[in-house]
Order: structure tokens, then sequence, then C-alpha cells
């Protein structure tokens, strides 16, 4: 620790730790004066960072945090002490139980959170007698993981960031790492282009990743099936297969081949509304390539057929043989900076902490004999699936970290459900919109004043370490947790840890993927899943030899267009939504910064000017989009970034609440909502008469 300084009787002091925004993982630290500073680290080899983690401080010491806990008294929220507050929060959950049983609750992780606080929550759960744990790993990449997994056993980037560098192609799909992973662009994706890489970038809008791109495939919503079996059908027609990859590592080659000759690449064109000779283009920049990687995002993934998506994506990479080798691959890039360690440690409802199914019974056995207890063997709840069941068969949620009152899909009707529980536990910084329906908020520990470990897009696991101490009566997240556990459950001793260390170690004995890491070896760098405890060390570049499935090939699939739920009447257009580079999920951390409100202080509704002009939309107007679901108002941005017939705009906003407007049809597979495809009426304000705004309205 290093010139330490009290700011409003707080002690801050600079430790290396890792930025609490994206899934790239630069180490940052205080800095002074409020400020946080990039650091050499494991991501960020030259200290370089991005606006946001510039502006990591101003979250921490924010006049807005909660310092004491609220229980409800007659319908409004008072100051109580702990004691109280955690009686409450006992009383309350095991009431839920008693009458209920323990599947009536649904329990929120993390993905903002450590890898050790995940945990705990989620054997919380699982001592108590349900797998009803979830995080929202399940409204960003629950398809990529769904598909890769089944395909290649392993959910996560096939690759490192820094053998990206080495592509020949880089094939972005669905993502735009210029501005949502900017740190990882410029210093991995980037130089591969200026070294002589073909980036084809496949998104319905221009936006900064498509300026450095070769081709662009502007897409509409929902057709990235017609575009991907296009591609493979060029592939297959050129030759551009890798005939003894083929033979040697995959199955089903055959019955794919007969599929795709079928497929009528010009018709597949017209239907994603792109300039079939462009496909071709990209096809061969790909296929012709020595190395090839694939980078995708929520643009693949936020789909009723995401999985589906992301299965079209897989046969590119094994038509071409560009997987286990440098520069290859299928890298999803994580949105949260502990999404994947969330997932790792158990957050998620059908899978143990690494993986392994909770159907196992040779995994449960496993983990019985760690904690003493052996885990449901049913899969429990999604938390889309659960919101949809609030008041009847889920009774009570514990929310960590999260706000799925506003991050959810159809938010007005996922808020109002809330109030449909019997009892609801929130532990955050601030009243979210999601603590404002709850019965006891506690207030808990923002990022720097924790420690612990994180796990970032590519598989690292880093550590986190405190810069901050705890404003007011606040509680660090870890301790909040096992006590819970300690009184929630009837084994107390389960949750006697002397520190996150301790629950790591653990961690590291339930979980294949982690045996062998630990603190020490982890130190200032990082160690990487899978992690070998024999040789020492991890696996940067997965499926060399064999795949995750311990097989030696992978099947190769047949993929039809699936299509979106929601039907598009003629005078409607396609809203789809996403990331910017200020700002940052549903907000409630970014929009307190103050220089990052500065640089974008209000949302605006990309339209295409052949769409605004048929509508009487000038550039700067405000307009109402509707559907079904909700109503809300913004400020027309009038620009041909966007192509035609679609609509644009973030979901980092309380207004507009984007979310407001979207379906809640999910993957079968997944369970991921289909966020980027929503049918809406765009209007000027004006004519709709009326202010708009949606029904849910608030901070955050």
């Amino acid at each position: 620790m290093t010139d330490p300084t009290e700011t409003d009787e707080r002690r801050f002091e600079s430790n290396p730790t890792v930025c609490p925004f994206c899934g790239v993982g630069c180490s940052i630290e205080y800095a002074g004066r409020g400020s946080a500073t990039g650091v050499e680290g494991p991501v960020n080899e030259r200290g370089e960072i991005c606006p946001k983690g510039a502006a990591a401080f101003d979250v921490v010491d924010s006049d807005d945090r909660l310092t004491e806990p609220l229980v409800r008294h007659e319908g409004r929220f008072v100051t109580a002490p702990w004691a109280e507050a955690l009686d409450r929060a006992v009383d309350g959950i095991g009431r839920v139980v008693d009458e209920h049983g323990p599947d009536a609750v649904q329990f929120f992780a993390s993905s903002n959170c450590t890898n050790e606080e995940n945990y705990v929550l989620q054997k919380l759960a699982r001592v108590l007698g349900t797998n009803n744990v979830d995080n929202c790993a399940r409204l960003c990449h629950a398809s990529t993981v769904a598909a890769m997994s089944e395909r290649l056993g392993a959910g996560a980037m096939t690759n490192s960031l820094d053998d990206l560098s080495e592509a020949d192609c880089l094939f972005v799909n669905g993502a735009n790492p210029a501005e949502q992973h900017p740190v990882a662009f410029r210093s991995y994706l980037l130089p591969a282009v200026r070294d002589g890489a073909t980036l084809v970038h496949v998104d319905p809008r221009a936006n900064d990743t498509t300026e450095v791109a070769d081709v662009h495939l502007p897409l509409r919503p929902g057709t990235d099936i017609e575009v991907a079996n296009a591609i493979a059908a060029v592939l297959v027609e050129e030759d551009l297969v890798d005939e003894e990859f083929l033979a040697e590592r995959t199955t089903g080659f055959d019955r794919l081949r007969e599929h795709l000759a079928e497929v009528d690449v010009a018709a597949n064109a017209e239907a994603a509304g792109v300039d079939p000779e462009a496909i071709r283009e990209a096809a061969r920049a790909y296929g012709e390539a020595d190395r090839a990687a694939i980078v995708t995002g929520m643009g693949t993934s936020q789909h009723r057929c995401g999985t589906d998506n992301v299965h079209a994506l897989l046969n590119l990479a094994l038509l071409t043989g560009n997987v286990g080798r440098p520069g290859t691959g299928v890298n999803p890039l994580r949105g949260q900076n502990n999404v994947q360690g969330a997932s790792d440690a158990g957050g998620l409802p059908g899978v143990l902490p690494g993986y392994e199914p909770v159907t196992d019974p040779d995994a449960r056995e496993r983990v019985a004999a760690e904690w003493g207890v052996e885990p449901p063997a049913e899969p429990g709840l999604t938390e889309v699936e659960a919101t949809h069941r609030f008041g009847d068969d889920v009774r009570a949620a514990v929310v960590f970290g999260e706000n799925p009152a506003v991050t959810e899909p159809n938010a007005t009707v996922v808020a109002s459900a809330f109030n449909d529980l019997d009892f609801c536990v929130v532990i955050d910084l601030f009243e979210t919109r999601t603590a404002a329906h709850a019965d006891v908020v506690l207030p808990g520990s923002a990022w720097a004043e924790k420690s612990g470990t994180v796990t970032n897009t590519d598989r690292r696991v880093m550590r986190m370490r405190p810069n901050a101490d705890l404003p007011g009566n606040a509680r660090r997240d870890f301790e909040i947790l096992t006590e819970l556990g300690q009184r929630l459950t009837d084994r107390p001793d389960a949750f006697d840890y002397d520190g996150p260390e301790d629950a790591f170690d653990e961690l590291t004995r339930v979980a294949p993927i982690y045996e062998g890491m630990s603190y020490e070896g982890i130190g200032d760098g990082y160690q990487r899943w899978p992690f070998s405890a024999a040789e020492g060390r991890g696996t940067d570049v997965l499926h060399a030899e064999t795949f995750a499935t311990g097989d030696r090939t992978a099947p190769l699939a047949v993929v039809d267009p699936v299509p979106p739920a929601d039907d598009l009447d003629a005078d409607e257009l396609v809203l789809t939504t996403g990331r910017v580079l200020q700002h940052f999920n549903s907000g409630a951390l970014s929009r307190r910064s103050e220089r990052l409100t500065a640089m974008r202080g209000e949302d605006v509704l990309q339209i295409h000017p052949s769409d605004a002009a048929e509508r009487g939309i000038e550039d700067g107007d405000r307009v109402t989009v509707s559907n079904e679901r909700g109503t809300v108002e913004v400020a027309a941005d009038v620009t041909p970034a966007v192509r035609e017939g679609v609509a644009f705009c973030t979901f980092h906003y309380p207004e507009p609440l984007a979310n407001a407007l979207t379906g809640d049809a999910l993957d079968p597979e997944a369970k991921i909502p289909e966020f980027k495809h929503s049918a809406v009426a765009v209007e000027p304000a004006a004519t709709a008469g009326a202010a708009g705004g949606s029904e849910a309205a608030g901070d955050d």
C-alpha cells in the first residue's frame, strides 16, 4: 500500500486491483483525489484504460451510497441497526422456506462481484435446498455458453486475447469491441488489423468497430443464421474448407454439406438485407486465412434463437479448421468484470461450480464431501423464469448486486412482479429500482472496498485488492453473505471462513477447472482455467488435441433459420439495443459519474434518414417508441449509421427504459430473452399526444 489519504473520514490507499466494468479485466488503482489510474497488469500491459476505468472511483465515494441498512415500515424505508435488519432478512426468507419450501426462493448472483462472494451465495442456495440461483450471464451470453458447451465442452473464449493478435482474419459478429471492450480492441484486435488482418463486421449498425472493417454486413436483426449459413455454403462451394481437419476432428460433414447445397446465397442475402457479393467476400476472407478468429457478442446471443446463432458460427470455425490454434477459435467477449467468474463459481441453476451438471450424481457426491450436504439434483429456475413465477411458485428473492427490475426484458411487468413476492432482500450500494421493491436492503461494498478474485473474458483469474475502507455502516459483501449462510441454513459451520482466500481454496477443491490455483500463485498476475495442478499452469488455447468434451471430434450441426418472436407490421421498425463507450449496463454505477454523464448525459434513438422522413421526424426531435409492452420517449438521432428498418438505443438509462419495450420470449435451450429484436412504432412525440415515459421511472 502506498500514499494513504483520507477524504471525509474515509481512508483510500493505492493497491493494484481490477476495473469493475467490462470483462477485459484491466488493472487499476487509486490515484488520489477520487480518481483511478491504470497500472501495468496482465491484460493492460502498458497500463492503458478506457474512460470508464478512469472514472471507476466516482461511484465509490458517491453521496448516494447506502451506509445504513433499510427495512420497510408502514410502506416506506427506515434505517435500522444491522442486528434488526439481518433478523428481518433471516425471518422473512426462513418463513417462506418453512411455508413453501426452499424452491420458493430465488437467488440472484452478481456478475459484478467476486468469485468468492458468488461461490458463497450459490452454496447458500444449495445448502438451503434449491438450485434456484442465476446471474446476468443469463441475459447476455447464456446461449453462447449453451452452444459451445454442447459442441466443444467449454462455454468460454477458446483462445486468449494475446493470441488473437496473431489472426489473419477477425470475424466480429454481433459485437462492437471498439466501444464496448476498448482496451481489448486497441491492444489486441486493432494491432492485428494494422498488421494486415482482414476484419469482417456483422452488425446492423455502423459504429467504431466498423470504421476499421474491410467488410461490413449490416444484417437485419434476427438473420444471423441466414448470414452464417450463406457464408458456410460459400466455404463449401469454393473449396475453402479444411478437409484434413474435417476428417480428423469433426463428425457430420456429409449431412451438413447436403444441407448447405440447398442454401441459396442470394436468397439468404436478400432475407438479411445484405449484398450477396459482400457475403462471398466475407467467406473468402475467413476461409482463405491461415488463422481466422470469430469474436462474438450480445448481438449474436440475445435472440430467442441465440443458441442456434452460435451453432451456426461454430460450423464456420469447424469447417475451416480454425479451432485449437493461436489466432483462431470462437471468442465471446463478456460484458461485466466477473460475469465469467460468477458462472464458473456455480451461479447458474443447472450446474455446480466448474460447470458440472447438478444432475451428475458423482459431481454432487464430490461437492457433498466438501460441504457436508448434497446439492439438489434437479436444475433450478433461471432468473427470467423465476420473475415470471413471482407470487406463485416463487415467493421470495435474494438479490445480490444486480438490478433485475431494470435489466430483465419486459421490465415494467417484472418490476410489478416484485410486488407479488412475500419477501425480498437486496444487497447493494444504492437504492436501485429493484431495491425499491425490497423488504430489507443491506448496504454492501463497492469493488474498491473488497478483496477476492474475478475471472475475465479470456479465463484469467486475477486478484482484487481493497483501495478504500467502507462508508458509514456498510459491510463487506463477503461478510454479509457468510452471515446469512450461517443463520439461514442448518450448517453454519459450512459458512465459517477465515476470509475470501479460505473460500477460494474451497472453490479450487470443488471446481475442477480451478484445481491447483491459489492466491499466492495468482500474485500480481493471473492463473487461467482450465488449470493443471500437476503442471502448475493453465491452458491458453483450448481444444488443441481434444475438445473439452474429452472427445477427439466435435459435431457439425444443421441449423435452420428461426423467425424472431415479434411479428413486424409494415409501419413498424425493429428496435435493437446495445452499449456505448461511456456507460455500463443499467447505468446505476456509470450515471453516478459526473465525468461520464458529461460525456454522454442522455440517450438517443438512432433512426435511418429514410425511416425518419417517412414519419416526419427530424434530427433532435422528441419521439415516442411504443409497442404493446410499453411506451418511452427519447430524442431522435437521425443517422445512416443504422440500417433502414432498424432503430437503436442503449439500456443504460431510466428514461428511456428500453427494457420496457423488449419482449420476454426465451431461447428454448439457454432461456435467454430476445433483447435484439423488438417490433416498435416510432412517431413524433407531439403526434403521440403524451410525454410518454415508462411506468417504471426512477433513478436506476
